[in-house]
């Protein structure tokens, strides 16, 4: 279905008001496929967006907003170690993680309550507690958005980084994400090395992955704000990586600097950390504001545009890279 001058502002968790030219949602790839080929369209901007929870609007979108609104989880295949599930790229993710759970395919668990969809998972490689999207992506289905090609690529081909894949570069605004193929664990193998989720499993009898995703839920509720109470995008800032040498400068003036080796003398920061250093934890700038219980979140204090909370990450960043000589980078697309 196409629709003109579309309202936005439930299609982005910061609740930003601005309208899109055309907004097209689909359920069946034929229809995109159709869509595709409508020369009417073909030399318009298109982004693909699920929940809007990793996007800022900054202004009017001139172009297309595909919506994929494709539905349902199977059960592929299984071997003695694993289950091979895909689902649609228009899940709803924690609906995903909830319904994996619940049939006992460990693996999603730790990234409960992530807002977005399972066609975002890839795009951003999500993560959380340890576990990251590129550790249970089994392969990617998509669309290309020149010719209405049907392709299917594989975890290794994605280019997996740290929130960062192929679809962020070299497929960036190319592609639309149709189905995603897991690779879920039939054995416990489970992943509770954070401190946070610890402490809350020692109100549990047991370990399992029933109780991960119920502390991992009550943790994060405790830190973060509901999206639809307060207009956010959770993380709005990668957490920076390091090397050893800038990290021993800073370690001389804040030796309690947290920090994580993951590589070759590279270690990564809070992003958190460093911005609340700064005293920015519960700062306003116009009708947007620094989270006072998560400095890593920015929120929309209400009716602020994209651009003043798109200042106010400027601002951290400005006196981020003052003190600490570290350039955040935003996890949030701007758009």
């Amino acid at each position: 279905m196409l629709s003109f001058n579309y309202s936005l502002k439930k299609h982005n968790t910061f609740g930003i008001d601005v309208n899109a030219k055309y907004f097209f949602t689909f359920q069946l790839i034929n229809d995109l496929q159709s869509f595709i080929k409508n020369k009417k369209y073909q030399n318009l901007q298109k982004i693909v967006i699920g929940e809007g929870s990793n996007l800022l609007f900054t202004k009017k979108f001139d172009g297309v907003v595909i919506y994929p609104q494709i539905k349902g989880i199977e059960l592929v295949r299984q071997t003695d170690d694993f289950y091979f599930i895909r689902a649609g790229a228009g899940i709803i993710w924690d609906n995903f993680v909830e319904y994996c759970v619940k049939n006992n395919w460990q693996g999603t668990e730790n990234l409960s309550l992530i807002p977005g969809t399972v066609g975002a998972t890839p795009v951003q490689n999500i993560g959380a507690y340890g576990i990251e999207a590129k550790d249970i992506i089994h392969s990617v289905e998509y669309v290309s958005l020149e010719k209405g090609e049907i392709c299917k690529i594989s975890n290794k081909d994605c280019k997996f980084e740290y929130r960062n894949s192929i679809f962020k570069n070299e497929l960036k605004d190319k592609i639309v994400v149709t189905n995603v193929t897991y690779k879920l664990n039939k054995k416990q193998l489970l992943n509770i090395d954070y401190k946070g989720i610890k402490d809350e499993l020692n109100n549990y009898k047991e370990i399992n992955i029933q109780n991960i995703r119920k502390a991992i839920i009550k943790v994060r509720n405790s830190k973060l704000p509901d999206v639809k109470e307060i207009g956010n995008a959770g993380s709005f800032f990668k957490n920076p990586v390091i090397d050893k040498n800038l990290l021993a400068k800073i370690k001389e003036k804040y030796p309690e600097t947290p920090n994580f080796e993951i590589a070759n003398s590279k270690y990564k920061i809070p992003a958190a950390y460093l911005i609340d250093k700064c005293n920015f934890k519960g700062y306003r700038h116009k009708n947007a504001g620094v989270f006072e219980h998560q400095p890593l979140v920015l929120i929309n204090r209400g009716n602020a545009t994209g651009q003043e909370i798109l200042e106010l990450s400027e601002i951290i960043q400005t006196k981020v890279k003052q003190v600490f000589g570290i350039a955040l980078e935003r996890e949030v697309i701007v758009e």
